[in-house]
């Protein structure tokens, strides 16, 4: 099995019904992978990047979990991202990144159905990716095609007992279906 190297990016993953079951069930199913909680090891937001940098080393798969915030990344994520992934290190000509397989995981509140042009989003899923994957060809990683789910959302207090249930069995189907992609790898 490659090192696989999952990077939680919800900024409170605590409050999260389907983020907090897709990292459980990752934690479960791929027993080896190193996951890093970004609002548990940085709640001030000060990144280690001497430690991420060397996580990010170790691993063949580097797996970026989070829920789609404003069509991208959370502030937290996108923070790391900025600091642990300079230039030299993840890009240029002494970046060490190179090879490594990038696979992003995510979850909208949103149903798939709002993702279409004329509806809420306007756009379908897939134009929201160039970004991630110029990422991925920057730093000379193999982009992986990502794995999401929509309509993932549960409000404590709103939402009924049955939409907990849709929410957790989808997150666990998220979860089976990222962990035999990476198997795949």
């Amino acid at each position: 099995m490659k090192n696989v190297l999952v990077i939680s990016g919800h900024p409170n993953l605590s409050q999260s019904i389907a983020n907090q079951t897709i990292i459980d069930s990752l934690a479960s199913g791929l027993n080896s992978a190193e996951i890093h909680r970004l609002d548990t090891l940085y709640p001030t937001e000060q990144i280690d990047v001497a430690a991420e940098q060397q996580a990010l080393l170790n691993a063949d798969v580097i797996v970026w979990q989070f829920p789609f915030h404003w069509y991208s990344m959370p502030a937290l994520m996108k923070k790391w991202l900025d600091e642990v992934f300079l230039h030299g290190f993840a890009h240029g000509s002494t970046a060490k990144l190179g090879g490594k397989t990038l696979q992003i995981s995510f979850t909208t509140g949103a149903s798939g159905e709002e993702y279409a042009e004329g509806q809420a989003m306007n756009f379908p899923i897939k134009a929201f990716m160039p970004a991630f994957q110029q990422i991925a060809a920057l730093c000379g990683m193999h982009f992986a095609p990502p794995i999401y789910s929509t309509g993932m959302m549960y409000i404590e207090g709103l939402s009924s007992v049955q939409d907990l249930q849709n929410v957790t069995e989808k997150a666990k189907d998220h979860a089976a279906r990222l962990i035999q992609q990476i198997q795949q790898l």
